[in-house]
């Protein structure tokens, strides 16, 4: 006798909905920090300054400003260090955000998928908006920045959150059956990426057994294509983008696979073990 009315709804209005959703998680993720959004990104951006600044003294001191790509060296730290930012906080927001069994689950309309894309998009909007800052404060107040193709340079800086994200989707179907191995998994990979990912050096001045060491990282690619976008007298010979896109696509399709199991499995206790 009681029973719900079923409404049946259009393929837009679902499809709206979602976007909806998504909306409000993105904004719900950016304030996870900080309950004041402007102080959010600023905390990001004083993060990305006090990276580029540690880089370049270390950089000054070592000597190590030769070995650079010639043209503007803080654009070259800078275009490993957002490239690296970017793919480590999508992999861990995306790692961080709400599993099967969280209590925000439990509202209808919400799912793992919707928590998954809003947490990435969410690292995307502030590593972008703060990239954006960063490079418009530098170039009115120090130096002019010119960057060679800035759409494929951006294209790379996606590409490292793509990847990011990809490796975050693996570790959050693998978290709630083995939590403790999978924190420390993400801990070893954000930190052995600080030099990994080749923000460093430059790969094209790298012996063949060095090479080896580094160019199974997603993120070693990236970086390395677009320093070849930014600075028009470098082009990259060991790196390729495309090898990124398809370690990313990959690991996607086994996040998603692993996220289905683990959502048809899901029990309330998980999060006690964690």
């Amino acid at each position: 006798m009681f029973q719900p009315i079923r409404k049946n709804r259009s393929t837009l209005v679902v499809v709206m909905t979602m976007f909806e959703l998504v909306y409000h998680s993105i904004v719900r993720s950016v304030r996870r920090t900080h309950n004041n959004a402007f102080l959010a990104i600023g905390m990001n951006i004083l993060q990305s300054v006090i990276f580029v600044g540690v880089f370049f003294i270390m950089f000054s001191i070592l000597g190590m400003r030769g070995a650079a790509v010639r043209g503007d060296f803080l654009v070259y730290i800078m275009s490993g260090i957002f490239l690296y930012m970017t793919h480590t906080k999508a992999l861990g927001a995306v790692a961080g955000s709400e599993g099967p069994a969280s209590p925000m689950m439990q509202h209808a309309p919400m799912n793992t998928i919707i928590a998954i894309l809003s947490a990435a998009l969410g690292s995307l909007y502030i590593q972008v908006l703060s990239l954006a800052i960063i490079l418009f404060a530098y170039h009115v107040a120090w130096n002019p920045v010119e960057i060679d193709q800035p759409a494929a340079a951006f294209g790379m800086l996606l590409l490292s959150w793509f990847s990011g994200a990809a490796v975050g989707l693996v570790l959050l179907s693998l978290k709630p059956w083995f939590p403790t191995a999978v924190s420390l998994f993400q801990t070893i990979y954000q930190r052995a990426n600080m030099i990994a990912s080749g923000k460093m050096f430059v790969a094209n001045t790298l012996p063949a057994f060095m090479l080896a060491m580094f160019d199974w990282n997603p993120l070693f690619h990236t970086i390395d294509q677009a320093r070849g976008f930014a600075f028009v007298n470098y082009n990259p010979r060991n790196s390729d983008p495309m090898y990124a896109f398809w370690v990313g696509l990959v690991l996607v399709m086994l996040g998603l696979m692993g996220e289905f199991y683990t959502r048809r499995h899901a029990s309330l206790s998980w999060s006690a073990r964690r």
